[in-house]
């Protein structure tokens, strides 16, 4: 009986001993919102959950990536502390409404997708590979007065889904994401939106890819190059 009694007591301490240890939920944590294409989906993780993923927990050539743990901004989650918001992230799509083969991709750019956000704190927008791999019309800078011709070209379209997002989310930290294999003429072009708008630019660096995306090395250096440049990273 006595025995019995100690090893309850073994237990009970274990398991509180635990529970100290465990990471207590931070209410006041910032909630984080991601717009974004390919690179920041996970079959299962995204709002809605109609878009299109290419991350997914199945075995397949094109990544090794197979958890959402794997994912960066998962990962990044888990670093900061923060509280994922919504992640409305589809695979394939364009930030100005011209998709690949020139088809109408209205139904999925960033441009109409940027009201499906929720409540955040923080807005992390990742975007621009597939205007650049779908060869979208450049266009010209254009900052106000926008038509719906305009949204087919990309200048205008980023100029527009950064003004949109500013309205829309009002006292929200907002960040652009730039992936590390594109053109000059898209880099330029979201650089001086950027600039016009004053949201800060994240330019990722030496991404280790696998079929154009990023692979479980590649997530962890674009966690790790996102949490420094929002001031979590190691000096």
């Amino acid at each position: 009986m006595k025995h019995r009694s100690c090893l309850l007591l073994l237990i009970v301490f274990c398991a509180l001993t635990a529970c100290a240890q465990r990471p207590s939920f931070n209410s006041n944590a910032p909630r984080l919102s991601i717009l974004g294409d390919s690179y920041s989906t996970f079959e299962g993780y995204l709002t809605p959950d109609t878009n299109a993923v290419w991350y997914w927990n199945h075995e397949w050539d094109c990544t090794d990536v197979r958890n959402v743990r794997q994912t960066w901004w998962h990962q990044l989650l888990r670093d900061t502390g923060m509280r994922l918001c919504v992640n409305n992230s589809f695979s394939g799509a364009t930030i100005c409404h011209t998709g690949y083969d020139q088809a109408d991709y209205s139904d999925r750019s960033f441009c109409t997708r940027l009201t499906n956000l929720g409540s955040p704190d923080i807005i992390l927008v990742f975007g621009a590979t597939n205007d650049e791999w779908a060869h979208a019309p450049i266009g010209e800078y254009k900052y106000a007065d926008w038509t719906r011709e305009d949204l087919y070209k990309f200048r205008p379209a980023m100029a527009y889904l950064l003004c949109q997002l500013i309205d829309h989310y009002p006292n929200v930290k907002l960040y652009f994401i730039l992936n590390d294999i594109l053109s000059s003429d898209i880099n330029e072009s979201v650089l001086t939106v950027c600039q016009h708008y004053q949201v800060p630019v994240i330019r990722l660096e030496n991404i280790d890819k696998q079929c154009g995306h990023p692979n479980v090395l590649g997530m962890q250096q674009i966690a790790q190059q996102v949490e420094k440049a929002l001031g979590y990273g190691e000096e």
